[in-house]
């Protein structure tokens, strides 16, 4: 089949690679416009225009799938689009343009975690499973009909960055069989069963640690914010982020929820039911640093509170 491929993200671009690698020809690549990107702002391609480029796929860069963008892909004929974490919405007519329409791989097990962010809420709430799914795509977000559901435990301390890595691999091969199996005419989409939950994206408050939560509540949320949009605090009126943080051990000083202390060769924040052990930090306008080291800089003999 002639297919045209919308994504943006790195974890798009192990489907673009897989599907051009297969029997089917990706015809197009849909991705979002160049961004400026780090301090000098510097425009930037995304992760699968980089890829598209390197596979010689001709590229329609474009924010919105708008008119233009909707008659620069039926130029290219698909017979099936396939999206993966482009970042907009395919709306009519463009959502019929394509023969067999538009099929979707979302990271999560559908119904559960419809929306922008499925992985980093469900290690947000603690989740021990998530997956990939391929669906239909129709009007209403994430909600037609599931070609292929596949589980996926989530490791233990695994971060949001992690695993959606690893997502994105595993889905890129399911991806491809139901591409295949479209094209052979032997695929069966199903409705989804069960109550929704919903996966908005995230904002930098998202990545505020609650310190006064339940412990297993705060690594959770330092876990599912990184590395996007991070975990952080604020220390004596300035930014803190929290890159890698575990549980101390039973035996542990207690302290206060957001209280920080040096407590033998390790640095605790106390939350809602323990500490954690704080690892690796950055400080703002300052690189990554062991938190042994960040606190030495602090030239305190006491305890500080995190807010």
């Amino acid at each position: 089949m002639r297919l045209v491929f919308a994504g943006t993200p790195e974890a798009a671009v192990p489907s673009l690679r897989r599907l051009a690698a297969s029997d089917h020809d990706v015809v197009a690549v849909v991705t979002r416009a160049d961004a400026p990107l780090g301090r000098k702002r510097v425009l930037t391609p995304s992760p699968v225009a980089r890829a598209a480029d390197e596979l010689g796929i001709p590229t329609i860069k474009t924010d919105r799938l708008d008119d233009a963008a909707t008659e620069a892909i039926r130029a290219a004929h698909p017979d099936l689009g396939v999206i993966v974490a482009y970042g907009g919405l395919v709306r009519e007519p463009l959502l019929s343009l394509p023969a067999h329409g538009w099929i979707n791989l979302h990271f999560s097990l559908l119904p559960r975690w419809r929306g922008a962010a499925p992985v980093q809420r469900a290690v947000m709430a603690g989740d021990a499973e998530t997956g990939v799914a391929v669906f239909r795509l129709v009007p209403a977000l994430d909600a037609g009909d599931v070609f292929a559901r596949v589980p996926y435990l989530i490791p233990d301390g695994a971060t949001a960055g992690d695993l959606l890595a690893a997502l994105a691999v595993d889905g890129a091969d399911v991806l491809t069989d139901v591409v295949d199996g479209i094209a052979a005419g032997t695929a069966r989409a199903v409705p989804q069963e069960g109550e929704p939950t919903f996966a908005p994206k995230l904002t930098l408050d998202d990545g505020r640690v609650p310190w006064s939560e339940p412990r297993e509540a705060v690594l959770a949320r330092i876990r599912g914010v990184t590395p996007e949009p991070g975990a952080h605090t604020s220390v004596g009126g300035a930014r803190l982020k929290i890159l890698v943080a575990g549980k101390a051990e039973a035996s542990a000083t207690p302290l206060a929820p957001g209280e920080i202390a040096s407590v033998g060769r390790l640095i605790l924040a106390g939350t809602g039911s323990g500490p954690v052990v704080l690892d690796r930090v950055q400080p703002a306008g300052r690189g990554a640093m062991n938190a042994a080291d960040w606190w030495r800089g602090l030239r305190t003999a006491g305890t500080v509170i995190a807010t």
